[in-house]
């Protein structure tokens, strides 16, 4: 089968979705109001609200969200064969994700920029609230310790990843500084700004950057993982215009010229005939390795991110929602953003499934489950995009890698603002006030004392990595009982709400139960793994419940105020 057919249908779903199904939830379910005033006007302080362009709001959210997951999980799912994870991709994307992140962006923006762990107090109750700060806690240090060894990975791999990568950050400043303090017209500075981070690209193919074995005293992963918690500590403080916004935009608008490249290596290549554009992995892989995991429920926690993720909404209320410029603006950015995910994630499938050239090569590198990953589809789409459009295969491998490392730098620091915002919250729950400065402190610490407590290598990091699928998809469907919560009370229809949240609820609870079992298998026990799980699911179910019975309270409630209503009630509780 040719990936042009698989190409073709995933974005025709993804326009459906975008052109139809979008619109439908923005105007008849959510009902966005242009004439809203959207909280980064009424509270806007020029660090945390910022109005902003919807554009470069756009960039900053969907490379927020996306990382590395929309990569590594459906380049690790292609195990169970191409179709199951083609399908989760791009349903996922259209019914799941795009209502999930749409609507977090919706809720947080009706109640002054709070986050979801904020809005479980007001929607849910305390009780739950303190429950759902703990799995926002714990996913958000999963992330940040994850992603740090990630990046340290393809950074020491693939070495002329290095000048790109770090000099995308000087071209974010600039960026910011010419849109924000001398008010260049965007497109001039976008153009610009692109062939730059493209020109380092080049420089980073023929000049790569290797540490030596002792560098100052320490390895090169330990080097390079003190300088992103350093420089994430730093950017989480930064006013957002500065840094944030205009590096994420610009990782926006590089990430679709790359997606325009492998895209085009499929219709190129498949009238030139190339192997790589011929889908060698099987439709449904019924010879999978020896222990690999049953399909259900792990292919919905192992593809988070392109097709539905607790994540989004963290960051959709933490931080996208501070900075709408007009409440319209969210079906761009929210649901957009999710189509964005989910093209990554279809070119990911695309790049695995025929990049290697003969099932036996597919087959080599799936040996396990597990295996693939960033790795397979650097690898797959750099000779996707060698045969396809002539790019020498070092360079693409060098334009994937860098991809690959912006968008995991640009989630780890962001993710780290984000649990300097649940500390505060914390703390002011048990009335108790702590500065942005302490909060960034204690995070920083926190993440490297976790990244490194097995070793300066950083392996650290990734201890807590295996409860990630099923803690973020838990925590989509409890945003998702939020967003219904919210609908229920307005006397909205609540069933693109339910439905979602319903089976990514079942499926992310059936693999946490799997888990704990295995975690407390005798012949190999994980205690600390074991107990966390626990406190996950103890802490899902308690939130469950609570969601419910806010649900069956809702029904029987009068119909809810107009928003204007509501809004002056949230600043009296804040007050």
């Amino acid at each position: 089968m040719s990936s042009l057919v698989l190409m073709v249908i995933g974005l025709a779903v993804f326009a459906f979705g975008y052109l139809v199904y979008s619109k439908y939830l923005a105007n008849r379910v959510l009902k966005l109001d242009e004439a809203f005033v959207t909280p980064s006007h009424e509270l806007n302080d020029g660090i945390d609200y910022v109005p902003t362009n919807k554009f470069i709001l756009w960039g900053h959210h969907f490379t927020s969200v996306a990382g590395a997951a929309p990569i590594v999980g459906p380049a690790v799912a292609i195990i169970w064969g191409w179709l199951p994870a083609f399908l989760w991709v791009t349903i996922g994307t259209v019914f799941f994700a795009g209502m999930h992140d749409l609507g977090a962006l919706w809720a947080s923006q009706r109640n002054k920029g709070r986050s979801i762990g904020s809005l479980s107090a007001r929607y849910i109750g305390k009780r739950g609230s303190y429950l759902f700060l703990v799995v926002i806690f714990l996913l958000l240090l999963m992330v940040v310790t994850a992603f740090a060894v990630v990046i340290t990975g393809l950074l020491i791999n693939t070495p002329s990843s290095v000048i790109p990568a770090w000099g995308a950050i000087v071209v974010a400043v600039l960026v910011g500084l010419a849109i924000y303090r001398a008010k260049w017209p965007l497109l001039p500075v976008t153009v610009v700004g692109v062939v730059t981070l493209y020109a380092l690209i080049v420089v980073g193919d023929r000049v790569p950057v290797v540490l030596p074995e002792n560098f100052l005293g320490i390895g090169p992963a330990a080097f390079w993982i003190i300088v992103l918690f350093v420089y994430g500590g730093l950017a989480s403080l930064l006013p957002v215009w500065l840094l944030l916004q205009p590096r994420d935009y610009i990782n926006g608008v590089q990430l679709f010229v790359g997606l325009a490249l492998l895209y085009g290596a499929v219709l190129i290549g498949t009238l030139l005939g190339a192997d790589a554009t011929t889908i060698v992995a099987p439709m449904i892989n019924t010879a999978v390795p020896e222990g690999t995991p049953s399909i259900f429920p792990l292919l919905f926690v192992t593809i988070a991110c392109g097709a539905i993720s607790g994540f989004h909404g963290i960051v959709s209320s933490g931080t996208s929602a501070k900075q709408l410029d007009k409440e319209t603006d969210a079906r761009f950015v929210g649901y957009f953003g999710a189509v964005g995910e989910g093209l990554l994630s279809l070119g990911t499938i695309l790049a695995v499934a025929g990049g290697f050239g003969t099932l036996a090569n597919w087959q080599e590198v799936y040996s396990a489950f597990g295996k693939g990953g960033v790795g397979a589809f650097v690898e797959g789409g750099g000779n996707l995009m060698e045969q396809g459009i002539g790019l020498p295969a070092s360079l693409s491998a060098t334009v994937l890698a860098t991809m690959a490392v912006l968008f995991a730098a640009t989630t780890m620091d962001t993710g780290m603002r984000l649990m300097r915002f649940v500390v505060q919250e914390a703390a002011s729950s048990f009335n108790m006030r702590v500065n942005k400065y302490v909060a960034t402190l204690l995070v920083v610490a926190i993440g490297a004392a976790m990244t490194f407590s097995q070793g300066l290598e950083g392996s650290g990091g990734m201890r807590i990595w295996p409860l990630f699928g099923t803690t973020n998809q838990l925590l989509a469907s409890l945003t998702l009982s939020i967003i219904a919560i919210m609908l229920i009370r307005k006397r909205r229809n609540p069933l693109p709400a339910l439905l979602p949240l319903a089976v990514v609820f079942v499926m992310s609870f059936w693999a946490a139960i799997n888990q704990a079992f295995s975690f407390a298998n005798p012949d190999n026990p994980d205690a600390l793994l074991l107990v966390l799980d626990i406190i996950i699911i103890v802490s899902s179910i308690w939130v469950a419940i609570e969601a419910f019975i806010a649900m069956r309270k809702a029904q029987s409630a009068p119909p809810e105020a107009d928003d204007e209503d509501v809004r002056l009630e949230a600043v009296r509780e804040e007050v």
